[in-house]
């Protein structure tokens, strides 16, 4: 089935709004692929085919990473939409480690969506990190990572037992568990 005009316009103002963005690897890869994998891993890893999922999956770092607001994703993309993407969006004006022990804290009482939104946002963070560690990064700060990652994973369980195996594998590559 062809993606929706909203699915295809959500697509296109993700991309706008992480124009400029790289990620943190080597070869600085665009930012944007990293929405477009997690909403890839829930369509056609995890089989999600609610567009509403998958569209707040292409937003779920728009107002975190760029200078869009909650009322944007809500006037362009509906309340659901909207809501999906506030449940996951980290406050800046926070500490790091505040954001990441709230992360941990909040991930058990998120939607049955803004949680299959989170496996899969961890699951490529995670396979971008065996494959490469981030410029800046050294071994113990990928370990860390992978360490408070699945503490997260830990609170989401039984939303989706296909992102929770790819999950676990990682984390048994990584022996975590």
């Amino acid at each position: 089935m062809a993606p929706s005009w909203k699915f295809m316009q959500c697509l296109q103002f993700a991309a706008r709004k992480h124009a400029n963005q790289r990620r943190k690897d080597t070869k600085q890869t665009p930012y944007i692929n990293h929405p477009i994998n997690v909403a890839t891993i829930l369509s056609t890893e995890a089989h999600v085919g609610d567009e509403t999922v998958l569209m707040a999956a292409l937003l779920h770092d728009t107002v975190e990473d760029t200078d869009t607001t909650f009322k944007e994703i809500e006037d362009k993309f509906g309340t659901e939409i909207c809501g999906i993407v506030r449940e996951v969006t980290d406050d800046k004006s926070l500490a790091k480690e505040e954001r990441k022990r709230l992360q941990i804290e909040n991930a058990a009482n998120c939607s049955p969506k803004a949680k299959l939104v989170k496996l899969a946002d961890k699951l490529d963070n995670l396979r971008d990190l065996q494959v490469s560690l981030p410029v800046g990064w050294n071994e113990e700060r990928r370990k860390e990572y992978f360490v408070w990652a699945k503490k997260v994973i830990d609170n989401l369980r039984g939303t989706n037992q296909y992102l929770e195996d790819c999950l676990d594998e990682i984390f048994r590559a990584a022996k975590l568990i």
